[in-house]
């Protein structure tokens, strides 16, 4: 069962790869309150899942100094990951990076750390692997739009682009098969991977979300992308109460 909630969630993710065609439906343009609001529950849903789920669990299991210095080493990691190997972009139309193929190199190195740890949290329990693979799966949908944009823009046919952005996601599964393989070594640390994972939700959600929402000025903007932060928020509360009853 959890082998099968596994594959199912890294499948369903590695779809979320053609989230690209939706900019060519617009000719090639994506109205930016849509991408606002894509990118506001993103956050606000990573933010719920460290704070409201990751964390308590953690802290539950073991309360020691070590597993916060496991988050905040997570947050600098991320950080490190970011600026030298892989960056992320929540555009429609993203400035195009000169190594194409590296982008989606880094892109295949970072579904398979989404594997990884949505494969940890389904080991932890099947409400933490919902609530992983549901912010996961919203971070990725404007993540691949900007990640499809780079490849198009890079000079690369929409066929071409759309083929190799999903094989590049499929590796989610291949790190969701990975985590279940190492299942006797993970179940033995998920105390640190909890927190690693949540010290990565933070700063996806700190460090790349929600400077986007700040660069909203116009007032429908700004509701927009606080209205949305909220409501991810509140999926991950609600998600809370349901497992708790």
């Amino acid at each position: 069962m959890v082998l099968l909630s596994i594959l199912a969630s890294t499948f369903i993710i590695s779809l979320l790869a053609f989230s690209g065609l939706l900019t060519l439906a617009r000719k090639g343009e994506l109205k930016d309150e849509t991408l606002l609001g894509l990118v506001g529950f993103s956050a606000g849903a990573l933010i719920g899942g460290a704070f409201l789920h990751l964390i308590p669990e953690t802290v539950s299991r073991n309360s020691d100094l070590s597993v916060f210095l496991v988050l905040t080493s997570s947050f600098v990691l991320f950080f490190i990951f970011e600026r030298f190997i892989w960056r992320h972009c929540h555009k429609a139309k993203c400035e195009v990076h000169p190594f194409v193929y590296m982008n989606l190199l880094g892109d295949m190195l970072h579904n398979f750390i989404d594997g990884l740890v949505i494969s940890a949290s389904f080991l932890a329990g099947i409400e933490l692997g919902i609530v992983t693979s549901i912010a996961v799966a919203l971070h990725e949908i404007p993540q691949e739009i900007g990640d499809f944009g780079v490849l198009v823009y890079g000079g690369m046919a929409v066929k071409k682009a759309l083929i190799l952005n999903f094989a590049a996601a499929l590796t989610a599964i291949l790190g969701g098969l990975a985590g279940f393989g190492l299942s006797s070594a993970m179940k033995d640390s998920i105390t640190f991977l909890l927190p690693f994972t949540a010290g990565g939700f933070i700063y996806i959600a700190a460090s790349d979300l929600i400077p986007e929402l700040h660069k909203a000025t116009e007032v429908r903007s700004t509701v927009i992308s606080f209205t949305s932060l909220l409501l991810g928020i509140v999926l991950m509360l609600l998600i809370k109460i349901a497992f708790s009853s």
